[in-house]
């Protein structure tokens, strides 16, 4: 089941205006220009901003969601209607076979376990044409990045069109081997209506992720790093 902070259609209509930078994405663009691909699979899509980036550069795009409310806010953007949608995830997908699949943000790490990652990867390879690529970013747990997750660290203020101020923020609730349980909040200062949703992330290492991807018959290719969070995250690309 997605988090809130995905389904939830409040939050979901919010997700865009509280980040309205997506500058991180310019690398995914970037990486498809460079590896020549034609098409290409957003798993995790979210509310659409990369799938239509690509589109209206000229790809033939399709995105995947488990999330409703995000999707139905990546429908209604400009340019949606030159992107293939689809509501499931990697192990519910029509035939396909694309040049590259992309997992930004922490897609790749909302796979709590070993089971539920292992089959996203197989239904990637499945999509991929002989000679695609997957492309994904996650954290390096060595940074533990969960410690600046922090109300005081996190706090921001956005003026919203229609709504007016709103707070957001985020909160540790607990650390468990490698998994990161957080809560985000958005206040609506109108009428001091409280949003909130609990995400769980898990971390893994460099070998781990690389053995998981050699176990689903993907080989990596390169391992780079994350140019808007230099030292923090790894950016995997692999082939079949």
């Amino acid at each position: 089941m997605p988090d809130a902070l995905f389904d939830d259609p409040r939050l979901a209509r919010l997700y865009d205006p509280l980040d309205p930078d997506r500058s991180d994405l310019d690398v995914y663009a970037a990486m498809a220009a460079e590896f020549g691909a034609r098409s290409v699979l957003d798993v995790g899509c979210g509310t659409g901003t990369l799938a239509c980036l690509l589109a209206a550069r000229g790809l033939d795009v399709t995105g995947v969601d488990p999330a409703a409310a995000s999707l139905a806010v990546a429908r209604a953007k400009p340019g949606a209607g030159a992107v293939r949608w689809l509501h499931g995830d990697a192990t519910s997908l029509p035939p396909l076979r694309v040049d590259l699949v992309t997992m930004t943000g922490n897609v790749a790490q909302v796979f709590l376990t070993d089971d539920a990652w292992a089959a996203t990867l197989r239904g990637v390879r499945a999509a991929l044409r002989p000679s695609g690529l997957l492309i994904f970013e996650t954290r390096d747990p060595a940074r533990r990045a969960w410690l600046g997750w922090t109300r005081e660290q996190t706090m921001d203020r956005t003026e919203i069109p229609g709504l007016g101020p709103v707070q957001s923020w985020e909160e540790l609730a607990g650390v468990s081997g490698p998994l990161v349980t957080f809560r985000s909040y958005v206040l609506v200062e109108a009428d001091q209506t409280v949003l909130r949703s609990t995400s769980t992330l898990r971390f893994r290492g460099r070998d781990e992720i690389a053995g998981s991807l050699a176990a689903a018959g993907l080989t990596v290719r390169e391992v780079r790093d994350a140019p808007d969070r230099p030292g923090l995250e790894f950016v995997f690309i692999a082939g079949r």
